[in-house]
């Protein structure tokens, strides 16, 4: 069985690939254009945030399975998985821990100026501290928006660690414990000292944080955006920044090349592109034994459930007999060619 890398995972995870029987083929690089070139004798596929398009979809002669190790799921094209009649599953909560842990400490990074502070040191520039404005969080706040692992995860590290107040944003959520559930998300922003993002990018989330919803928010509040660059309309974030009426912003996820903008300098707390799903090596980084599977059928109904029945699809194409053996030799663990 061959198992298409999309974008790299750790040897450890490689391993255990490798002991279940699974050849790992690396991709050159995660464009959609590169890898729908390596589909060819491709079982199953391992992707992150750069997905699965429908033209690698269309391009793979004996795909069964495509697995995200993490929870979202947005960059696969679950129409295309459905035509095909490809499994489609996730991994939530595989890096919850990890995900809190960086969204508390983009939270105290914001709320003391530390990036900025450690600039200033460095490149000599005095009265920083009688400049900047820094705030707690201890007892203040906190609007968690998508209650799932990475959500409830923060949620506890902030009212353990800061005894900070938790309201919930979180319609698909059936029941919240350890927070108090908002019924809207304007009534959240309104009361919420910290913003923490946590929720899938659907259309019905873009752009939930708008020019709107920054108005709404108290002066002085901070964003946190751990899930999806999508759901935050950057040009009004700048705007809010700018005005002062943000207290400042700690972003895992940007759309390309914002970082690097003139207007962003100075306006955001930034973590590496996804830092967040880092994790120490030993356990299979990103790839946890039980991954949730999703019929496709039901992603496209935007109604996922966990160990849900293949699409009859799916299923006759994984009954289908294994292929021939190939003339170029015994199977192998093989990089793709460039």
């Amino acid at each position: 069985m061959n198992c298409l890398i999309v974008q790299p995972i750790h040897e450890t995870g490689l391993a255990a690939l490798r002991a279940a029987g699974i050849t790992p083929v690396l991709c050159p690089a995660p464009d959609m254009a590169m890898v729908a070139r390596h589909m060819g004798g491709i079982d199953a596929v391992i992707t992150r945030d750069a997905g699965l398009d429908a033209a690698a979809f269309a391009a793979g002669d004996r795909l069964k399975v495509v697995v995200v190790h993490g929870a979202g799921h947005d960059p696969v094209d679950k129409e295309a998985a459905a035509r095909e009649g490809v499994i489609v599953a996730n991994t939530p909560g595989a890096n919850a821990r990890s995900v809190a842990e960086l969204a508390v400490g983009l939270a105290l990074a914001v709320a003391r100026r530390i990036p900025a502070a450690d600039r200033a040191v460095r490149e000599g520039q005095g009265g920083f501290r009688e400049s900047a404005r820094f705030s707690e969080l201890r007892g203040r706040t906190a609007l968690i928006v998508g209650w799932g692992a990475s959500g409830r995860e923060t949620g506890r590290m902030l009212a353990q660690a800061f005894d900070m107040r938790l309201l919930v944003h979180s319609p698909r959520a059936p029941r919240i414990e350890g927070g108090e559930r908002v019924a809207s998300l304007a009534e959240g922003l309104a009361e919420a000292d910290l913003v923490s993002l946590h929720t899938p990018l659907r259309p019905e989330t873009r752009h939930m944080i708008d020019a709107r919803a920054f108005a709404a928010m108290r002066p002085g509040a901070i964003l946190i955006n751990m899930a999806r660059a999508g759901l935050v309309d950057e040009a009004a974030l700048l705007e809010a920044v700018a005005s002062g009426h943000l207290g400042g912003a700690g972003l895992d996820v940007c759309s390309p090349g914002a970082p690097a903008g003139a207007r962003w300098r100075g306006t955001a707390t930034w973590s590496s592109r996804r830092i967040s799903a880092a994790r120490p090596s030993r356990r299979c980084a990103g790839l946890p034994s039980r991954p949730r599977v999703m019929s496709s059928r039901r992603w496209r109904a935007g109604c996922p459930r966990p160990r849900s029945i293949p699409t009859s699809g799916a299923r006759r194409r994984a009954a289908r007999p294994p292929p021939k053996p190939r003339s170029e030799g015994p199977a192998h663990e093989r990089s793709a060619p460039g």
